[in-house]
């Protein structure tokens, strides 16, 4: 009975520090993978080992056999090295399929742990990161990575380490025959493999443009199908339809120039060997014709030489296709591979929440193109404050949600969460003290309820409901076919806005978290639902600390503190009431607002 989960349980030995970044050299990566899996391998290629010298000892008893016929023997010896023949050629077919079972533990095994590792590794960037590079393309990489990761496995396994265990056997075989001629195919068969690796490397450019353009190829299908009501509604299918033919048939082009380059490298290995075997052939039978060699050299020669052929084309073609899958892999690192940006520092101490204090000092922060949002930006929240953050759009006040939770970093000054600089604890630890309903509500596909219980999963189904009825969740979701079983669809979709946001609200108030991040939580609600919302958030809010960045003033109104926020600088800062009158910015958004509804 196979093990399984010797084959697919996640190597949680051997998984990568969260402050560690990944090898950025296929090889070392491919180390790095393959440490965890030691007793694998070691069983493996042993296996491979004896299996192969069987093989060749084999050749060998056929030797013997040969040789006492051709003395004209009718004693034992013959039956003794044909049992020798059989018994050999039933151990190498035993340990052949012995490494077939191996093997499929351990090649599985490699992609499942390449696979959840560059989860773990991609899951751990930023959201900018994500949108830069487009989350479909970059899970089309890591699945693309594993295959290659796994069958670079196989070829090595099953196409490199055979053929060069067969060289060494022939080597040994030949000693016992003419021990120049173990020289000169030792000679031999090192230049072929010079020649084979020097024009695979040539070819590592071809192999990985091939791969760019897959996963080029791979983003765009992604995109395109994530954005299929935009394609729709604006007639752009046959747009659409041009702009993915192009791109495939640019991968088309590159796929043709790295297959066309295996080509030539077969031609050239083809030409190598049939000098080798020729050569070979035309020593043992003039040394046979000289009284130097027996019959049984002769076909021990001819059996080995063609094993090698037959195995050294393998072995180049193996080599040539290893820069194909190391040329996926290169291509890979070169865009998950890089810094994580915000950074875990080595060691790092967890979170300990106390009550939601929050403070910036001396803040600087532009963005990677240079956009300067705070400069010298001081900020003081005492736990438990509700404080609501106004302004017109691109004064900083999203920004200053995502300096909260870190999602990037400070170029100057500190950001201080109960006293805790938030750049010197672990990511994990802060953001599960932090709840945050953003504008745009991001739902799993999944059920309502593995998305409400997302931030405390092991919430227990009352407190699922209560949260649900707190944010006025249970009037549609009695409505659907499953109920809180009901997938929602890729980001929701089966959903409208405003009950995205409910679930995105009572999702919140689950986690039950000190600190309360709130960034337009309300803007796709009706005014109806916005009214039953904010009595829902009242009942939220009370003992926590409330950052709410609002356009809609009346979700701020009756917060404790309102700061207005003009080109990343407080401008106002008080109660709501006392701004209304203050004839500042807050006044004249206020009035504005309340004519709007009037004439609404």
């Amino acid at each position: 009975m196979i093990p399984t989960h010797f084959a697919f349980a996640s190597n949680q030995a051997g998984r990568m520090d969260p402050t560690a970044g990944l090898p950025t050299a296929p090889v070392r990566f491919m180390l790095h993978a393959a440490r965890g899996r030691r007793s694998h391998f070691a069983a493996l290629w042993t296996v491979i080992l004896i299996a192969a010298s069987c093989g060749i000892a084999a050749q060998y008893a056929m030797k013997l056999i040969v040789d006492t016929m051709a003395q004209g023997r009718h004693d034992s010896a013959i039956w003794h090295a044909l049992a020798l023949f059989i018994g050999l050629i039933a151990a190498e077919s035993v340990f052949w399929r012995l490494s077939g079972w191996l093997g499929c533990l351990t090649v599985v095994a490699v992609g499942v742990d390449v696979r959840l590792e560059l989860f773990d590794y991609v899951s751990g960037h930023s959201p900018e990161y994500v949108a830069r590079h487009s989350s479909g393309a970059l899970g089309g990489r890591i699945t693309a990575t594993a295959g290659a990761a796994g069958a670079l496995v196989a070829t090595l396994t099953w196409k490199i380490a055979p053929p060069c265990v067969d060289f060494v056997g022939a080597a040994v075989v030949l000693l016992t025959v003419q021990p120049w001629m173990a020289a000169v195919l030792s000679l031999f068969v090192m230049l072929v493999a010079a020649i084979i690796v020097v024009f695979g490397r040539r070819g590592r450019g071809v192999h990985q443009a091939y791969a760019a353009e897959a996963s080029r190829v791979n983003g765009e299908l992604i995109d395109a199908m994530g954005g299929l009501w935009t394609l729709q509604a604006f007639s752009a299918r046959r747009r659409e339809y041009e702009r993915v033919s192009a791109r495939i048939a640019a991968e088309a082009q590159a796929q043709r120039r790295s297959w066309l380059y295996l080509e030539k490298a077969r031609v050239l290995h083809d030409l190598c060997l049939w000098v080798m075997a020729g050569t070979m052939m035309v020593w043992a039978l003039r040394g046979w014709q000289a009284g130097v060699n027996t019959p049984g050299d002769v076909v021990v020669v001819s059996a080995l030489s063609f094993r090698i052929l037959h195995g050294s084309r393998d072995l180049a073609l193996a080599l040539i296709e290893s820069t194909q899958q190391l040329g996926v892999i290169r291509e890979m690192l070169q865009v998950v591979a890089v810094p994580r940006q915000p950074a875990e520092r080595a060691g790092a101490p967890p979170f300990r929440p106390v009550r939601g204090a929050i403070r910036l000092r001396n803040v600087s922060f532009s963005y990677g193109d240079g956009t300067q949002v705070f400069r010298h930006f001081d900020l003081d929240v005492p736990a438990g404050q509700r404080v609501g953050i106004v302004g017109p759009s691109g004064s900083g006040k999203t920004t200053l949600l995502g300096l909260l939770q870190r999602l990037q970093d400070v170029q100057g000054g500190e950001v201080l969460i109960d006293g805790q600089n938030v750049a010197e604890v672990t990511l994990d630890s802060l953001r599960s003290a932090i709840a945050v309903v953003p504008q745009e509500i991001s739902l799993l596909h999944r059920t309502i309820r593995e998305n409400l219980v997302y931030g405390r999963p092991d919430a227990c189904e009352s407190e699922v409901r209560q949260a649900a009825r707190a944010a006025h969740c249970e009037e549609f979701i009695r409505e659907l076919p499953q109920g809180y079983d009901t997938v929602v669809g890729e980001r929701g979709a089966r959903l409208s806005g405003g009950q995205r946001q409910r679930v995105g609200i009572a999702r919140a108030m689950l986690k039950n978290a000190p600190i309360l991040l709130l960034d337009e939580a309300t803007s796709a609600l009706d005014s109806t639902s916005e009214r039953k919302i904010q009595m829902a958030l009242g009942r939220l809010v009370r003992g926590r600390t409330v950052i709410a960045v609002a356009h809609r003033l009346s979700t701020v109104a009756a917060f404790d503190r309102v700061l207005v926020l003009v080109d990343g600088k407080i401008v106002e800062d008080g109660a709501p009431d006392r701004l209304r009158h203050a004839g500042g910015l807050y006044q004249r958004l206020w009035a504005a607002q309340s004519l709007g509804q009037e004439t609404a």
